[in-house]
């Protein structure tokens, strides 16, 4: 099986998943009590008639197949519709609100591993010590508090008593410090015990024990040999959190009011905005499918072990 087999396959793979989940949303999207007539319309009186136009309008009284199709073709061509609430295209309103998730996200991953990765590489140098076990306690504080909760105890101190962060906005820097730090409180939590993990593993290995016996400084032992065998495993959970970070982000931006992806698929289906649930749900599972990706090749990067087996399997 050769590279190209291997991409096909796994490309075959991506296009099945993104097909079932497409269908599923649409379908409990379309099974849903209700519908976005009703969400448009709130409590104004109207008639049977006007609830009608509207689902004509959007095709809404065709039966599911139909619509399903109609949706699937054009989205095919890159055209994913109009949104039913915003009346814009779907894309155009995703791509406004795109740009502060990003900014979040990428602000919370980077916090999450600077702090993450050299608090658990501290730790499991000093097994059982004062240090270790201050930082394990401080991950299971971490790990106790939902993100929400912190959310609003960073809002109240730092925003509101000792105002000194903005409490709102989106537009400055300033603005995304308190939601990315609530956002990785309880990643860091996870990074920093998984990097114990892969620390204390490594640190059990012949070619750590050798390279004491021979007098190496413990920094070039870490530096040389260990660091990129424990990086394995915190890679593919830094992974697990970037991607997690740009498709479930919501709670942190409810409660900074942030207007990113995650307060926008809470609205659109709440309105049943089916074209934009749709996208949107269409959007996280590519990214996901983007980050293992991702993950796979820096796997490749960081241990030749890993290269070597895939030009292996490539060449049988």
């Amino acid at each position: 099986m050769d590279f190209a087999k291997v991409a096909a396959k796994r490309l075959g793979a991506v296009v099945v998943l993104l097909l079932t989940l497409s269908v599923l949303t649409y379908a409990l999207l379309a099974l849903a009590p209700g519908g976005p007539e009703e969400a448009l319309l709130g409590d104004r009186a109207s008639t049977p008639e006007t609830r009608a136009a509207i689902r004509a309008l959007y095709h809404l009284d065709e039966p599911f197949p139909v619509r399903y199709w109609e949706w699937l073709t054009g989205a095919l061509s890159g055209d994913f519709g109009s949104s039913i609430y915003f009346r814009q295209p779907v894309l155009s309103v995703i791509g406004d609100r795109l740009p502060v998730t990003t900014t979040l996200a990428g602000f919370a991953i980077l916090l999450t591993l600077a702090v993450g990765i050299p608090a658990g590489l501290a730790a499991g140098l000093r097994r059982s010590g004062v240090l270790d076990q201050g930082i394990t306690f401080s991950t299971l504080v971490a790990l106790a508090f939902p993100p929400f909760g912190i959310a609003l105890v960073l809002l109240y101190t730092f925003g509101v008593a000792l105002q000194w962060v903005p409490i709102y906005g989106s537009d400055q820097i300033s603005n995304y410090v308190l939601p990315a730090t609530a956002l990785a409180m309880g990643q860091t939590a996870i990074v920093i015990r998984q990097t114990r993990a892969a620390a204390l593993d490594v640190g059990g290995q012949d070619y750590v024990t050798f390279a004491k016996a021979r007098g190496l400084p413990r920094l070039r032992i870490w530096g040389s040999y260990s660091l990129r065998n424990a990086a394995l495993p915190v890679l593919t959970v830094a992974g697990l959190l970037a991607a997690g970070n740009l498709t479930g982000a919501v709670f942190v931006e409810q409660a900074f009011s942030l207007p990113g992806l995650g307060s926008l698929l809470i609205q659109a289906v709440n309105q049943k905005d089916i074209p934009l649930v749709q996208a949107l749900v269409l959007l996280g599972g590519a990214v996901v499918i983007a980050v293992n990706l991702l993950v796979d090749l820096a796997y490749m990067v960081v241990d030749p072990r890993v290269r070597h087996g895939a030009s292996t399997r490539a060449e049988a």
